[in-house]
């Protein structure tokens, strides 16, 4: 045992002084590695891991408008990857994360983006009721209204804490969480600091037979902006005039009290989260000009808030859910002059339903941090064992009553035993358009979608699944047609073909003519233990793209997809 302490203690001193992060934490890992070898653990060390990457070969092609990017023009191929590594031992779980980008259209879809290194890397060490992490770390408080530390790598956000997180459990029930870092950019961090505190716990009333539970906590964040992300506001509020100016502050400050209430079959989650005067972009706010003509959009200072309600109901063949939500001026970044998706603090939950079928998806709202008020209620039924439905009804609008989004979505789904499966139903959608992808006079999209999946199983092995969808709407590109053919050959493969079919086109071609297009896919996957493996030839029409209610506009695609990913 001495012999192994000395040992480590002489790698510990070659870790302090390499540099690279990526050395560091090899040097790291050899250091656990060897202090269990030479007997100072009686407890193996555990590794695991994950490998994801995606491959994408361009192909130009002007008729969809899948043009004008440096992949379609001159690199014809782009792509992505991550190799996740984890040690756990003896209280320690050690974590790092290789990151590479190549050519990658998923910071920008419009532009390339190339970068390879040490995407992640973090250390947690549990001392008895203490919990210590540092490194790039992922958390939130509450629904994230203040703060939420995640990664949503389809939309390119990875929004982890680089800095420490400091955890004590009171009991199982009860603990406090603080922590302080800046926010990760890329392979760099932005500049400024978050700092912030978590307390949770759970509380059990009433008796056996009528339990009332209850989970309340409390949050706070705090932020404070850089030199350099100061003088950048201040830059800006000088060019407006003397009435759009006024005077910034370094920092902000952002609380919520939340709490979850069970009794019986029912279920309230309440949340109010509110911040102090901030300086936050406003796109919809008018801007005074020097000519003496309004533009929209400037920075401004103002308090914001959130106040959110969602009451569920289960019981035996019932389940139903209701929500609100009122959002002001909560736009919370880590520097106020970012945009879209980049410097987000905090996590706005959606309220509308989160669709998964190609058409009824096509039309998918983000949520407003400027003006909202939403309200959804979700109700579902089970007749019998082989009979179910579901009616959805969301409504979103302006504080001041402007329609941004409205969507009544019904649902059957019949069981045959095991051989095969029915569901059906249809969609009425109502979309702002100039609103959630910025698009200058154009009217509201109303949609109706049909839609129909049937899926059949030959036998254990062999099953076939088929989509049909129908959308029609004067608006936008106008009416679409869907169809798609999945046969899966269990426990390897799935081949599936698709096609969306513009049928009643709105948009014209260069030539100033209607011209109906189609947009195919053909793909291949396989499967092998926890490996998977897709290939695809994909056309894919200019639109929103969501992950986890986040969404953004992305440009039309044309080429060849691979992607793979594995757990280990």
């Amino acid at each position: 045992q001495k012999i192994g302490r000395m040992i480590a203690f002489f790698y510990l001193a070659v870790f302090y002084k390499i540099t690279k992060p990526m050395i560091r934490i090899l040097f790291l890992l050899i250091l656990i590695g060897l202090i269990d070898r030479q007997g100072l653990s009686q407890e193996k060390g555990v590794f695991s891991g994950a490998f994801e990457t995606n491959a994408n070969i361009f192909l130009r092609d002007s008729s969809i408008n899948a043009i004008s990017t440096p992949q379609y023009d001159h690199q014809f191929y782009g792509g992505e990857a991550w190799l996740n590594l984890n040690y756990k031992i003896q209280g320690f779980t050690i974590g790092t994360r290789f990151d590479m980008y190549h050519n990658s259209n998923l910071r920008n879809p419009r532009d390339s983006y190339s970068g390879t290194g040490i995407g992640r890397w973090y250390i947690k060490k549990a001392i008895n009721k203490l919990e210590i992490s540092a490194g790039y770390l992922y958390d939130q408080i509450g629904s994230g209204f203040i703060y939420r530390a995640f990664e949503t790598r389809p939309l390119f956000i990875d929004n982890a804490l680089y800095g420490v997180s400091l955890r004590y459990n009171f009991t199982d029930l009860w603990h406090i969480m603080a922590f302080s870092g800046k926010q990760k950019n890329a392979f760099d961090t932005y500049s400024g600091n978050l700092k912030g505190i978590r307390a949770e716990g759970f509380i059990t009333l009433g008796s056996e037979t009528s339990p009332l539970t209850l989970a309340p906590g409390i949050g706070f964040v705090g932020k404070t902006l850089s030199d350099e992300y100061m003088n950048g506001v201040i830059d800006v509020i000088r060019s407006y005039q003397d009435a759009d100016r006024f005077k910034p502050s370094y920092n902000t400050y952002a609380s919520t009290l939340y709490n979850t209430l069970s009794y019986k079959n029912f279920r309230l989650y309440t949340e109010v989260a509110l911040k102090s005067k901030d300086v936050f972009f406003n796109p919809f706010a008018e801007k005074t000009e020097l000519v003496g003509s309004n533009t929209i959009g400037k920075l401004v200072a103002a308090k914001g808030s959130v106040f959110y309600g969602s009451l569920s109901f289960a019981q035996g063949k019932w389940g139903i859910t209701a929500e609100a939500k009122r959002t002001e001026n909560f736009s919370f970044r880590v520097d106020p002059n970012l945009s879209l998706l980049r410097g987000l603090i905090n996590y706005l939950t959606p309220l509308n339903k989160q669709n998964t079928y190609r058409l009824t998806a096509r039309y998918s709202p983000a949520a407003q941090d400027i003006s909202e008020m939403a309200y959804a209620i979700d109700v579902r039924y089970k007749f019998n064992k082989a009979l179910s439905a579901n009616v959805n009804y969301s409504d979103i609008k302006t504080i001041k009553g402007e329609r941004l989004f409205q969507e009544i979505f019904s649902e059957v789904i019949y069981k045959m035993k095991r051989k095969w499966q029915l569901t059906s139903g249809i969609q009425f959608v109502t979309y702002n358009q100039k609103i959630y992808e910025t698009k200058a006079e154009v009217p509201l999209v109303k949609t109706v979608t049909p839609y129909v999946d049937f899926l059949y199983r030959f036998d254990p092995k062999k099953s076939l699944r088929t989509e049909f969808q129908y959308m029609s709407t004067k608006q936008d590109y106008g009416s679409w047609l869907f169809g798609l053919a999945e046969f899966n050959l269990a426990p390897n493969w799935s081949f599936e073909a698709s096609g969306m079919y513009n049928i009643i086109p709105k948009k014209k071609n260069s030539k100033g003519e209607l011209e109906k297009t189609l947009y195919p896919t053909l793909g291949i996957v396989f499967f092998n233990d926890a490996q998977r493996y897709s290939l695809r030839y994909v056309k894919q029409v200019e639109g929103v793209v969501c992950s986890g209610g986040i969404c953004r506009l992305e440009p039309a695609f044309s080429g060849i997809r691979f992607a793979m990913n594995t757990t280990f």
